[in-house]
């Protein structure tokens, strides 16, 4: 006799259906010793809300004709999210995004805000996910397993695109070491700057403001160009390496 599905959380509360002949006027349906609450019954099939439990339970169903043959149950602990790999991503959506933590393997779901999202399931403690695109803002980041649901600690940010709008001073040493001020908008997720390609030491100061150390340079001009969670932005005008 099937039963679909064969697996639900210790915390019961899902809707398990078993399928086969000879079902109708089932009077209890049990797992292990508990019993479920009867929602649907016909000759062929019974629907029932699920008790608490854990571990393999024999699953059964009775009817004035008898008792089922019994059928195995597995009750699966709720996840458990840990960590997310990194808390924002591009609002045009893309990033690759690990979770790792423990009862992750029946992953069916992870949802971003009110969109859900097919996850690839590593291991019981590790699944990734692509982020969907979405408006900017911040959503809770919710995994649904069959053993239930679990909501990361820390919402997930939607970041719009940044802007650099310009950069002081203009020139400095090819040895490095000038601090340069870079100005913009949606900087507070900065990961990177670069001059000329050659990354530089950063903080972000402000959502507006980042400050960078201009790293060694051959002379010449070169682009001071920004990288963020939301995407890539280069300043307008160049940064000139020369002698002073």
């Amino acid at each position: 006799m099937p039963i679909s599905p064969d697996q639900g959380s210790t915390g019961g509360g899902d809707t398990v259906t078993f399928t086969g002949t000879g079902l109708a006027n089932a009077t209890a349906v049990l797992f292990g010793a508990k019993s479920a609450t009867i929602t649907a019954n016909t000759p062929t099939s019974v629907s029932a809300v699920l008790p608490s439990g854990a571990g393999v339970v024999d699953a059964t169903v009775r009817t004035p004709g008898g008792t089922s043959n019994p059928v195995p149950f597995y009750y699966v602990q709720p996840p458990v999210i840990i960590e997310v790999s990194q808390s924002s991503g591009p609002v045009a959506g893309g990033a690759t995004i690990t979770l790792t933590g423990r009862g992750l393997d029946t992953t069916e779901s992870v949802t971003f805000g009110a969109t859900d999202v097919a996850p690839t399931v590593v291991s019981d403690s590790e699944l990734t996910v692509v982020s969907p695109a979405h408006a900017a803002g911040s959503v809770s980041l919710v995994v649904t397993a069959q053993g239930g649901t679990a909501t990361a600690a820390d919402p997930f940010a939607f970041v719009a695109p940044p802007t650099a709008t310009g950069f002081s001073p203009l020139t400095g040493l090819p040895a490095g070491g000038t601090l340069v001020g870079i100005t913009g908008t949606n900087l507070a997720t900065t990961t990177g700057v670069t001059f000329g390609g050659v990354p530089a030491t950063f903080a972000v100061l402000s959502a507006t403001r980042v400050a960078a150390i201009a790293p060694v340079h051959a002379l010449g001009a070169v682009t001071v160009a920004l990288t963020t969670t939301g995407g890539s932005a280069t300043a307008p005008g160049t940064f000139l390496y020369l002698i002073g």
